[in-house]
């Protein structure tokens, strides 16, 4: 497991006479796992270090011993478990309805660290599979307006092409809330298509919504 030193988040509202940053953050030159430095910081302090912008960029390279050069952890980390459905709207959905999933065995596996959109296979019944956003596949919509709520849509497009287009035409790209409902999308594609599951990994430790 790789091993660094740690950057973390020393306390909130920290003003000078020069600037007024949102974070203060403390050099801890131990060698420790991602893991291990968090529990660290949120025990000694708050968190391990969130960077909001370039001044609080600077702050935190100040922070830094003069005469280290090597790696250190800060708080962003891939959250390998964070998939949502596009349509986000929580009254669409009803109990345990936004955590139904339908995996192919061995599903999501992320195999090249950018699988964050899931598709509807065309065998295994309408299982999913974890694929990069970029690669093109018919897909399907949700239209909540109209008596037919899934739409099939042959032209081959990335995720986010697919997902523009469902929001301009109809709802959204097909959210799956269970079984039922999988069936019937399954049944209505037969093939290969987007569904609205996507993976927005990258989090921060203190779960800020810094960009």
């Amino acid at each position: 497991m790789k091993q660094c030193v740690v950057i973390v988040l020393l306390i909130s509202g920290l003003c000078t006479l020069c600037s007024c940053l949102s974070h203060q953050y403390h050099f801890v030159n131990i060698q420790k796992s991602w893991t291990e430095a968090q529990s660290y910081c949120r025990e000694n302090h708050i968190d391990l270090a969130t960077i909001d912008d370039p001044e609080e960029m600077k702050a935190l390279m100040e922070a830094v011993d003069s005469g280290f050069n090597g790696d250190a952890w800060i708080g962003l980390y891939d959250d390998r478990d964070s998939w949502q459905w596009s349509l986000v709207d929580s009254g669409f959905y009803s109990e345990g309805e936004n955590e139904f999933r339908n995996w192919r065995n061995g599903q999501p596996d992320n195999l090249d660290s950018r699988e964050h959109c899931a598709r509807m296979n065309g065998i295994g019944m309408g299982t999913w599979s974890d694929l990069p956003c970029d690669r093109a596949f018919k897909s399907i919509c949700y239209d909540g307006d109209a008596a037919q709520r899934y739409i099939l849509i042959p032209e081959r497009k990335t995720w986010r092409e697919a997902q523009s287009y469902c929001r301009e035409q109809h709802t959204d790209l097909a959210s799956v809330r269970n079984q039922t409902e999988n069936q019937e999308i399954w049944n209505l594609a037969g093939q290969v298509v987007w569904i609205s599951l996507l993976r927005e990994s990258w989090k921060w430790s203190d779960q800020s919504n810094s960009s």
